[in-house]
């Protein structure tokens, strides 16, 4: 399937049967070609998929192409069919765009690139999640999401639609699918005191498991937009025990899929845990 679509990008520019079409019909093809290869490769790491964005970038000798070929798979790999992969997008920001020889089509879609990679370069999959110095209920303040447990940060707006809709379906998520311990941080990112109260009254997972701690940064002195890239809401978050953000920009469909897969690493980090406790005893 690689050498077929390889010998496909060769025949595409090397003229073959494409010499009488119009740079748009060209690059229609183009596009086409390059989707069937991200799709193709899509089971692979975030690493051999940066090798391949390579490989079809540099599989061809036009200058032209290249480029368009480096800002499809940009534009692909921005908004993802796999959680984790926007990594591709930065790494081919990083290489081809911010450091390389290319430049995105009109100024506006460069400044657009630039910022979703500065946005989102901070919460890959696997980093430590950012630290939030966020104001509670009563004023005072608290760092999270805070290690030994699973988290789940949920930001979110009152006068938010979605949120709105969100927040009547997730606490039914949390009560089915957690059956280990669970904390939802619940960061509200708007400014009215009285509506996030409202909220927080009529707010309730019944589930002894899940603990619901409230939020918020009315100065945004935590920075959690840019950290987080809270641009706009809903916008969810997993962290796990010891740091690390095992999902992003989750769906609640998305979370539910994630939930296991959150319980067997909760599992592990209680059993090392166990482990070193017991051994600093003896």
């Amino acid at each position: 399937m690689k050498k077929h679509l390889l010998t496909l990008f060769l025949l595409l520019f090397s003229g073959l049967g494409l010499c009488a079409q119009s740079s748009p019909q060209k690059n229609a093809v183009l596009d086409s070609l390059v989707l069937n290869y991200v799709e193709f490769i899509q089971p692979q790491s975030v690493e051999s998929k940066q090798k391949e964005c390579d490989f079809l970038i540099n599989s061809v000798n036009d200058e032209g192409m290249r480029s368009h070929i480096a800002q499809t798979l940009f534009e692909y790999y921005k908004e993802p069919p796999v959680m984790g992969d926007e990594e591709v997008a930065i790494y081919i920001y990083d290489k081809w765009f911010a450091s390389g020889p290319y430049k995105f089509d009109g100024e506006f879609t460069a400044l657009e690139a630039e910022m979703f990679v500065n946005l989102n370069r901070n919460t890959m999959l696997g980093m430590d999640a950012p630290l939030l110095n966020a104001v509670k209920p009563c004023g005072g303040k608290k760092t999270i999401p805070a290690k030994g447990g699973t988290s789940i940060l949920w930001f979110y707006d009152t006068a938010c639609s979605k949120c709105r809709i969100e927040s009547k379906l997730l606490p039914g998520v949390l009560e089915r699918g957690v059956d280990f311990p669970v904390t939802l941080v619940a960061f509200y990112t708007g400014a009215d005191r009285k509506a996030w109260r409202e909220f927080r009254r009529s707010f309730k997972v019944d589930n002894p498991n899940v603990r619901v701690e409230h939020y918020w940064d009315r100065t945004y002195s935590s920075d959690y937009q840019r950290l987080y890239a809270v641009v706009d809401t809903p916008k969810m978050y997993v962290v796990a025990p010891e740091g690390s953000i095992i999902g992003r920009r989750l769906e609640l469909d998305a979370l539910v899929e994630l939930l296991p897969i959150a319980k067997e690493i909760d599992a592990v980090f209680s059993k090392k845990n166990k482990f070193i406790s017991n051994f600093n005893k003896n």
